[in-house]
C-alpha cells in the first residue's frame, strides 16, 4: 500500500509498505479520509520532537473495514466506520474510571501521548482495535466523518471540562481547525458573546461565518485585553487558547477576571509562562486543559454532526491526493487555510 512515512524531521517520503493484519480484536480499515492535525505537522517539521521513527502520522481518519482479525464481531467488512486514534485495554483502575485517555496500557495510531505509538492514517489502511472504532452516520461524507476526533476534543474540552454554560460570554484565542471546531461547539452549546481572537484575517473571516459574534487580529490592535473588554467590559467567563505558540497562552492570562474559567487547549509544546499566585487565588480563575478523546467524546462530537448541531464541512479549506501530501504540508505552513485533509 501507499504511505506517508516519517524517517526523520522534514523527511516524509512517499513508500510502499506491506499492508498490515489485523490480530485478535483488530479491523484492519481502507481509509477514505485523515484529517491533518497541526501535530502532525509539528512532527514533520521538528517543532514537536516527541517522535519515534520511522512513523506514519494521521490520526484523524475515516473509512471502510476491509477485514477483521480473530474474535471480533463488533463489525464487518464493508461497514463504514469511524477510528479514534487512542486504543485502550478497558480494565485497568484509568479506563474503569472512564479515563480511557489515561489507559496505563494505551496506544495510539499516528498521534502521540503513549509509549506504544502505530502507524497512523496517512496511508491506504490502517490496523486497529474494534473498540476504536464507530459506525459512520449515512449522513456523513468520510471527510465530514474524519473530523469526529478533533471535534471531540472540542466538546470535551468546552463542554465537559469547561463546563460552559447556555449565555457564556466566549473568547477563542487561534482559529484554525481545531479553534473553528471549539467555537461552533460553544455556539452550539448556546455562547452568548462569542469572539475569536486570530492573526489571519482568513480565519478570522471564517470565523464570523461559522458564528463569531466579534473578532480581533491581535496585530491590528495596541492591545488584544482592551479589545476584548471593549466588546466584553465585565470580561469573558470562558477564554479557550487554541492556537499553539506561548504568546497565545499570556495573552489568554492577561484576559482573566474573578470566576473566569480557561482552557490551555492548544499548546502542546513544552513552554512556560508565569502566574502571579496571589492574584490567581482571589481571582477563583480555574484552569482546565484537554488532551486527546474518549469514547463518549467520540460519540457526542458523532450526534452533533448526525443531528446537524455542528456542520464541520465548512471548515475544510484543502483537500489533496495522499500522492500530493507534501502540498498539503506547504498549504499547513501558510496563514490561509483551516481544516486541511488528506485523500488516500
Amino acid at each position: 500500500m501507499l504511505a506517508a512515512v516519517l524517517t526523520d524531521f522534514n523527511k516524509l517520503v512517499l513508500d510502499d509498505v506491506p499492508v498490515p493484519k489485523p490480530g485478535p480484536g483488530e479491523a484492519l480499515v481502507r481509509i477514505k479520509a485523515c484529517g491533518f492535525c497541526a501535530t502532525d505537522y509539528k512532527a514533520i517539521r521538528g517543532i514537536r520532537r516527541n517522535v519515534t521513527f520511522p512513523l506514519i502520522p494521521g490520526h484523524e481518519p475515516a473509512g471502510v473495514v476491509a477485514g477483521v482479525g480473530p474474535n471480533v464481531s463488533a463489525v464487518s467488512e464493508g461497514d463504514e466506520v469511524v477510528l479514534m486514534p487512542s486504543g485502550y485495554c478497558g480494565i485497568c483502575p484509568q479506563c474503569r474510571m472512564g479515563m480511557t485517555h489515561y489507559c496505563e496500557h494505551s496506544y495510539t495510531t499516528g498521534g502521540d501521548g503513549p509509549a506504544d505509538i502505530r502507524p497512523g492514517s496517512f496511508a491506504e489502511y490502517t490496523v486497529t482495535g474494534v473498540t476504536s472504532l464507530f459506525k459512520k452516520p449515512k449522513e456523513l461524507s468520510f471527510e465530514a466523518a474524519c473530523q469526529t476526533e478533533p471535534l471531540s476534543g472540542a466538546w470535551k474540552g468546552i463542554v465537559q471540562f469547561s463546563q460552559m454554560s447556555v449565555a457564556d460570554d466566549v473568547v477563542v484565542i487561534g482559529t484554525g481547525s481545531i479553534g473553528m471546531y471549539c467555537l461552533m461547539v460553544a455556539k452550539a452549546a448556546g455562547a452568548g458573546r462569542l469572539v475569536a481572537v486570530d492573526v489571519s484575517e482568513y480565519a478570522l473571516d471564517t470565523a464570523r461565518r461559522l458564528g463569531a459574534t466579534h473578532t480581533i487580529n491581535p496585530s491590528k490592535v495596541s492591545s488584544v485585553k482592551d479589545a476584548v473588554y471593549d466588546i466584553l467590559p465585565q470580561g469573558p467567563d470562558l477564554v479557550v487558547e487554541s492556537a499553539g505558540p506561548i504568546g497565545a497562552v499570556e495573552s489568554m492570562v492577561s484576559l482573566l477576571r474573578r470566576g473566569t474559567r480557561w482552557n490551555v487547549f492548544g499548546i502542546t509544546t513544552h513552554e512556560t509562562f508565569t502566574l502571579d499566585g496571589g492574584l490567581m487565588h482571589f481571582l477563583e480563575a480555574r484552569m482546565d486543559s484537554s488532551f486527546g478523546t474518549t469514547p463518549t467524546a467520540m460519540q457526542h462530537a458523532l450526534r452533533l454532526m448526525e443531528r446537524g448541531v455542528v456542520n464541520v464541512e465548512p471548515v475544510i479549506s484543502h483537500r489533496f491526493a495522499l500522492k500530493d501530501i507534501m502540498q498539503a504540508i506547504e498549504v499547513m505552513g501558510t496563514p490561509n487555510r483551516n481544516k486541511v485533509v488528506i485523500l488516500p
